[in-house]
């Protein structure tokens, strides 16, 4: 109950990333004057980038509001979160292999589309390179792409890993709302101390800044959780964080790597 309304589970399963999206971001827009803690300084967002703000915005929003119209249909046809519940009890257990399941099929499905995006010349060319234009990534532009890509990698890939894993629509809000947050964290841009994702994920804003740089474009095409793919198939590309003399940090890519 929301104010004397009622919300269900599906409405807030459509919604309430879509809120975390912004407030997390917002977080990021707030410390991204924090030089010392950069993957880029802010000059250099400011210069490479080849796509202005409001365009992000435009474009984040049109993928948002496909997702929410999918979501809306999926829970439509899956069935109430009610008779999810009645059908099974809640268990910490069934959740947390829920949460694994579902990680490990969006992890699986964005990393063979993602790969197969760069590979594919014409797929760059004209849907994947939108997201690129982004040399310097930064939080509230994590879900700026073509909408064809959109579509296929975020919709579709959250989809299979909705119906797959088997989660209600109220664990949903739980995990898609997770899943947001840290694809705002991999492209926020920032090294902060005491991230808990960069302690608990490989695969992180310094790791997914590699392959936003043109030495780093056919390597680390995991997202948004692991680093699993790549380095079983030969894509991971390692790096040192180091310190810039001009302050904040710059992901270098391993000597063997840098004339590739």
């Amino acid at each position: 109950m929301m104010m004397g309304f009622s919300v269900s589970d599906e409405l807030l399963g459509a919604v309430a990333p879509i809120v975390v999206y912004w407030l997390y971001s917002g977080i990021y827009v707030a410390l991204s004057s924090l030089e010392s803690y950069r993957l880029h300084s802010k000059a250099e967002e400011e210069e490479k980038n080849l796509v202005s703000k409001s365009s992000v915005v435009k474009g984040v929003l049109l993928q948002q509001l496909v997702q929410a119209v999918v979501a809306i249909i999926l829970f439509t046809v899956t069935g109430s979160d009610a008779e999810a519940d009645k059908a099974q009890e809640f268990s910490l257990l069934v959740l947390a292999r829920q949460f694994v399941v579902a990680m490990i099929v969006l992890d699986t499905w964005q990393y063979f589309m993602h790969r197969y995006m760069h590979h594919n010349k014409f797929l760059y060319k004209h849907i994947h390179s939108q997201h690129h234009r982004l040399i310097v990534p930064y939080a509230y532009g994590a879900l700026y792409n073509h909408p064809v890509e959109g579509l296929i990698l975020d919709t579709v890939g959250g989809a299979l890993s909705f119906l797959i894993s088997g989660m209600s629509p109220r664990t949903s809000i739980f995990f898609f709302s997770f899943a947001t947050i840290k694809t705002v964290d991999d492209h926020c841009g920032l090294c902060l101390p005491g991230n808990l994702f960069h302690m608990v994920f490989k695969n992180n804003s310094a790791y997914h800044d590699v392959h936003h740089q043109l030495y780093g474009s056919k390597y680390n095409f995991s997202q948004p959780f692991f680093s699993m793919w790549d380095r079983i198939l030969g894509t991971y590309m390692p790096y040192s964080l180091e310190k810039r003399e001009e302050g904040g940090f710059e992901a270098r890519p391993t000597k063997e790597f840098k004339d590739d």
